[in-house]
């Protein structure tokens, strides 16, 4: 940091002079900008590592934006120090300016308005920003001949290549992902005939393209590649069922670090391919632990469901079901002596962890152990309930895993299902045939009373009925979950 506090003051000194060297300020904007890239870098670091513990998050989220402040800031100066002297090129800074004020402001305005439960297809949104982003960038890498001969001129149009690829992968990927995730697109996943020969023929047709692009650059391989990657990134989500989108989320994640880092080769720019790198190889990493803990082949999912069979599966439950009512749950609440709370993605569209919260603190006053049980991928986005419950101002100490509360269940008295679904279906490990068969459920169903709080008897966002509801020590409290823990409040 100091030898970019010196290159600044050096820098100051070269602009105050009477006559500005440009070839001085050029040098000395450039070592500042690679200074300022390497904190910047070490600050995304920090950011990753304070964001993987709750107790940190919110410093790592300052890391973050400190280090993109830094960044943005050195990429406007070797912008300024490009265009010193040339006035023919402030075109590139007045277009640099615009796009980080008006992409700021929506940004910001993104930012404001947008509810939790709007998180995950909002996330889903901005990758496909990225994916178009590097498609651009490798058009314009073929369109403007850097000049380059031999063996540095067949790698970068093998950057061109590959980046356009991973971009369209990512752009129609991502775009899918947000239609599914908001209810615009059916959750199911697309069954086409020969999926899996079509997955693969297009990377081995990939495959073949590159090899003659680098050979023979031509502007028709280009409209090839784009469109069959825009194609390839549609059919790999949109063969993936609702049950797996958290994965597809982080998986996404992952392949807007690889595009970012792609244009990052393309642009000459290192802080661009490290942080690429690190988006890429973290979303690759949480991915496969994702499915780690869903029981799903991480080689399956982001290959579009390859191998996984198609299992009919309805939305209409069967069996006799138990109703109950807000005060017969206060008072068996008031009763109990431990209660754990499992919560999903119901929980988020009701705003409920707020009353949720003033109940777990209420029950908690009467001497009662209350526990959350937060399965990997409650809700639509990976860390998505822990979320909600720290903004209700939970105590992290009383957040637990799934691996770390599922065997309590059973000496459990209470348990509450507050809008979970699949991540509590006993199908998962009663009935093979079940389309989220092998899944890791929490054992609700092994406590003494199961409170399931839904608004109706609909199936979850997998699309899989669930024995839960019918069970003999299972009750059934109908309404928006806010309303009924209001409800039990007012009763406590």
């Amino acid at each position: 940091m100091s030898s970019v506090t010196s290159s600044a003051a050096a820098l100051a000194n070269v602009i105050a002079a009477d006559t500005v060297d440009t070839a001085a300020f050029v040098d000395l904007a450039g070592s500042i900008a690679t200074g300022a890239y390497v904190a910047a870098a070490l600050l995304f670091i920090l950011s990753l590592a304070g964001l993987s513990r709750h107790e940190t998050s919110r410093r790592g989220v300052s890391y973050g934006i400190t280090g993109m402040v830094i960044a943005l800031a050195a990429t406007v100066l070797l912008t300024v120090a490009d265009a010193w002297g040339r006035p023919h090129a402030t075109f590139g800074l007045v277009m640099l300016v615009g796009a980080v004020v008006v992409g700021g402001a929506i940004g910001l305005w993104r930012a404001r308005i947008v509810e939790m439960t709007g998180m995950p297809e909002l996330i889903a949104l901005l990758h496909s920003f990225v994916g178009l982003a590097a498609v651009l960038v490798g058009w314009n890498g073929h369109l403007h001949d850097p000049g380059l001969t031999g063996a540095l001129r067949d790698i970068h149009h093998a950057e061109v290549f590959i980046g356009i690829f991973i971009g369209g992968v990512t752009l129609t990927g991502s775009i899918v992902a947000f239609l599914k995730l908001s209810g615009r697109m059916a959750s199911k996943p697309l069954t086409l005939p020969g999926k899996n020969v079509l997955n693969l023929g297009a990377i081995v047709v990939f495959i073949a393209l590159t090899v003659w692009y680098v050979n023979a650059p031509a502007l028709w391989l280009l409209i090839v590649v784009t469109a069959i990657s825009l194609l390839l990134g549609l059919h790999l989500v949109a063969s993936i069922g609702g049950g797996d989108m958290p994965v597809v989320i982080s998986m996404l994640n992952s392949y807007s670090g690889w595009a970012a880092a792609a244009a990052g080769f393309l642009l000459n720019n290192d802080l661009l391919i490290v942080t690429g790198a690190l988006v890429g190889s973290s979303g690759a990493y949480l991915s496969y632990i994702m499915c780690k803990a869903m029981n799903r082949s991480f080689i399956s999912v982001i290959a579009g469901g390859f191998g996984i069979q198609a299992t009919a599966s309805t939305d209409e439950a069967e069996g006799e079901y138990r109703e109950t009512d807000a005060s017969t749950v206060a008072e068996m609440l008031g009763g109990a002596s431990s209660v754990i709370i499992t919560p999903g993605y119901g929980m988020a569209t009701a705003q409920a962890q707020y009353p949720v919260a003033d109940l777990t603190a209420k029950l908690r006053e009467r001497g009662v152990e209350v526990r959350f049980g937060i399965h990997p991928v409650a809700g639509r986005l990976p860390g998505h309930m822990n979320v909600l419950l720290a903004e209700a101002k939970v105590p992290y100490d009383i957040v637990l895993e799934l691996d770390e509360i599922n065997a309590d269940f059973a000496s459990t008295d209470v348990v509450l299902v507050i809008g979970a679904n699949d991540t509590v279906n006993p199908a998962a490990a009663e009935e093979p045939g079940s389309p989220i068969a092998g899944m890791p459920v929490l054992h609700v169903w092994d406590a003494e009373n199961v409170i399931v709080f839904k608004r109706s008897m609909a199936s979850g966002y997998a699309g899989v009925s669930n024995p839960l509801f019918f069970k003999e020590n299972t009750r059934m409290l109908f309404g928006d979950a806010k309303d009924r823990v209001e409800d039990i409040l007012r009763a406590l």
